[in-house]
């Protein structure tokens, strides 16, 4: 068999010799892919591994003043919170602008979960949405629970010269800028203040109502008499019961702690009705680009949530202080901020 052969006439085989230098690049190449693959092989279990989050204490930020009602739920529930999480709860207060101060605080802080908002986010968080101020919109916000709800309580200063809900509302007609009512700027009093004379048929400039920046303002200004009524949530009043003389709630149902009937059913004899409002719904939640980003880190943050309000201790402690425990999770709390958030838009011109 005849062989191949070059110009030298030395025979050659069919598969070419590399020159050297050729040879030692792919021997080096070789090498090097080999070692990377020892190197992948190594360390891909590691990254298959998942993180330990949270790593260091987390923030929860409150955009109200320290006492409020927000606040007593946050600081209440922060250290079983944190044994939930396995790290520190801070709790910082940003109050001012009806939770817009503390709202903007919140979501310039990094997406990474280590920041939680509480607050009052029906009214609150809704009306600086609506009224135009907030850069921001509800869907900024990743809602992990709703947890305390609180209907409406329509009570008079004990020794306001009013019987009942009627009285009250003929003076108010009949007698303009004589009655002095106080309600919590913004809030869902507010709106059901304003409700009752435009379903009454009374004009507005006719009430003598005054808008506070806080509940406990509120409280103190009908404990103390400077005003005739008050409509603000139920629970935080127990403190000064002694000064009031309870009329409704704004409910479908009656109250069985202030033993008053709904606020609709006084109002039928005078064959008028007003929309039951839900009253301040409180609870926690993160951003929405933070549970985009770290959808595995929410469900931790989540299910530490629902664990801290499962703890016996604590519910005694929430029950005892007249603070709201329920768990309805993301979605449920989700859709009721749509909700409330159509709800409120189609009375917002009652409460500019």
């Amino acid at each position: 068999m005849k062989k191949n052969s070059n110009k030298t006439g030395r025979a050659t085989s069919r598969t070419p010799e590399y020159p050297s230098r050729l040879r030692a690049f792919v021997t080096l190449l070789t090498g090097r892919i080999c070692l990377v693959a020892i190197v992948l092989l190594v360390i891909s279990p590691l990254q298959a591994q998942p993180e330990n989050f949270p790593e260091r204490p987390v923030t929860i930020v409150v955009p109200f003043g320290v006492g409020g009602s927000a606040d007593r739920m946050t600081r209440t529930m922060a250290n079983y919170f944190a044994d939930a999480l396995g790290q520190p709860v801070n709790v910082i207060n940003r109050p001012g602008a009806g939770t817009l101060i503390g709202a903007n605080y919140f979501l310039s802080r990094p997406d990474d979960g280590y920041t939680i908002l509480a607050s009052g986010f029906s009214p609150y968080l809704i009306n600086t949405v609506i009224n135009g101020s907030a850069d921001y919109g509800i869907d900024d916000f990743a809602y992990l629970n709703f947890q305390w709800f609180d209907e409406d309580l329509i009570a008079l200063y004990r020794d306001a010269p009013y019987r009942d809900l009627s009285e009250l509302l003929t003076a108010i007609r009949d007698h303009p800028k004589s009655v002095r009512g106080a309600v919590v700027k913004g809030s869902a009093g507010h709106l059901t203040a304003n409700l009752l004379l435009e379903a009454n048929g009374i004009p507005p400039q006719n009430l003598n109502l005054v808008a506070y920046n806080s509940g406990g303002l509120a409280r103190a200004a009908v404990a103390g008499g400077v005003v005739d009524f008050i409509i603000i949530s139920a629970r935080g009043c127990e403190g000064i019961a002694e000064y009031l003389k309870p009329l409704a709630v704004n409910n479908d149902v009656p109250n069985e702690v202030w033993q008053v009937p709904p606020l609709n059913e006084l109002l039928r004899p005078l064959g008028t009705r007003v929309p039951v409002l839900p009253g301040s719904i409180r609870g926690y939640a993160m951003s929405s680009a933070f549970r985009a980003a770290y959808p595995e880190r929410f469900e931790v943050i989540q299910e530490a949530l629902l664990k801290t309000l499962s703890n016996p201790e604590l519910q005694n402690l929430l029950d005892q202080a007249s603070i709201g425990r329920r768990w309805i999770g993301p979605e449920a709390s989700t859709d009721l901020m749509k909700e409330n958030f159509e709800l409120y838009t189609s009375y917002s011109h009652l409460i500019q």
